[in-house]
């Protein structure tokens, strides 16, 4: 179907950076074209999937739309470089590049390792996280909400369970920042070329976590960074070290950038809709509703590409086995068939039926620490803040993936902690 659209305004990073999601497009394709075949100059061509219901029910057929071919839609300079990296880590997969029954056996890891059983002591955690980053405001003054609070409170929060020590949080997020904002001018890391800077940032990461699994191999605690250093798959073979580090790596990664996203863009709808800001400050018993509108509003991991397996049609269109598709989470976490009025940002919302923790077989892992440990924070500022506003305009990192703010600078008045 022929649309007035640019499709280099739903991949290219460049783009994302001047403003943020492209919600005008989103909301013409799932008007007019939910099922868009896009060809942007530089790279692989794909299919935009931009409603809620067709995510779902792709996301339920792993044996049709395949991860394997990995979550992106790589530039072709991109694919140049995966074809020619010689690096140890080449052909490292993590557990976001699989299908049943592998996804299964690998997600079974590290399942039951997530839950509210299993993390002991996570609640006193994160609130003394939270409560650590607000008392570094001080009583009242201008900061950048991001380079402040944002990052720096999920950091603690994961570093802490996967025993990165305190001296090595600030390189953490170095390489994090690094890994997320490869097209980011401000983020990325400098180099000869892409290739290079993007193998030796593989090897930081490596040395730091081997570190830690050799240490919790040898001297096994009970914590968090234990069980995933001495996993097994469930016929009882331990993971291999590239695959070992491969989970640390994702699992404090993804799980530090999406956060950070989600606090960050978070703050920024509640200082532009003030009206939320003084609800939850009135109310913050409403923090666990707030967060799942804030994961809804903010849809920090914007997509995943999925690799079609067999012939399909959807929407009367014939797709062909081999193509891929892009599943745009944040288009369907706007889509009115859903969500009543859904360009309102409404802490109250209920039901909230959002996807920006993924579904089906890739359901976020995750997901039960990201929202407590937003909820500690933004809970910690509903009981302190008294005053805050904008002091200049957000920017945004140039990244089509995982999306979210770089910069938040505000105004602030705090009471002290009781």
């Amino acid at each position: 179907m022929s649309i007035d659209i640019d499709p280099a305004d739903l991949i290219v990073p460049r783009n994302y950076g001047k403003s943020g999601q492209p919600h005008g497009t989103w909301t013409r394709l799932r008007e007019s074209s939910p099922v868009h075949r896009c060809e942007v100059d530089g790279y692989e061509p794909f299919w935009a999937i931009t409603r809620h219901a067709d995510i779902m029910e792709i996301s339920g057929q792993p044996e049709i739309f395949s991860n394997s071919a990995g979550p992106m839609i790589l530039s072709n300079e991109q694919v140049e470089q995966r074809r020619n990296d010689k690096s140890p880590f080449a052909s490292m997969r993590t557990i976001i590049e699989t299908d049943p029954p592998e996804h299964r056996d690998l997600r079974k890891i590290a399942s039951g390792l997530f839950t509210p059983r299993k993390i002991q002591g996570l609640d006193d955690l994160v609130t003394e996280c939270a409560r650590e980053h607000i008392d570094k405001f001080g009583a009242e003054g201008e900061c950048d909400f991001v380079e402040t609070v944002a990052q720096r409170h999920p950091l603690r929060v994961l570093a802490t369970l996967l025993g990165v020590e305190r001296e090595d949080e600030e390189t953490m997020l170095e390489l994090t920042q690094q890994l997320f904002g490869a097209d980011d001018p401000d983020l990325r890391r400098e180099g000869e070329n892409r290739e290079k800077a993007t193998a030796e940032l593989g090897l930081e990461f490596y040395n730091l976590f081997n570190r830690i699994i050799e240490d919790r191999r040898a001297n096994p605690r009970d914590d968090l960074a234990s069980k995933l250093a001495n996993a097994k798959l469930p016929d009882g073979t331990p993971l291999g070290p590239v695959e070992t580090f491969g989970y640390f790596l994702i699992v404090f990664t993804a799980g530090h950038d999406t956060t950070r996203n989600a606090i960050a863009g978070g703050m920024h709808a509640l200082l532009e809709n003030p009206d939320q800001l003084e609800l939850l400050c009135k109310d913050p018993e409403l923090a666990p509703k707030a967060i799942e509108e804030i994961v809804r509003w903010t849809s920090p991991v914007n997509y995943m590409r999925r690799r079609v397996m067999q012939d399909v049609v959807l929407h009367g269109q014939e797709i062909p086995a081999g193509d891929d598709l892009v599943m745009f989470y944040c288009s369907a976490n706007r889509d009115d068939s859903v969500f009543d009025r859904p360009f309102e940002f409404d802490i109250t919302r209920h039901p909230n039926r959002h996807l920006g923790f993924g579904t089906g077989e890739h359901f976020c892992l995750g997901a039960h620490v990201a929202r407590l440990s937003s909820r500690a924070l933004f809970l910690e500022i509903a009981r302190r803040l008294e005053y805050a506003e904008p002091t200049a305009p957000a920017t945004w990192i140039e990244s089509s993936f995982v999306v979210g703010l770089k910069t938040l600078p505000m105004r602030y008045k705090f009471c002290p902690s009781a």
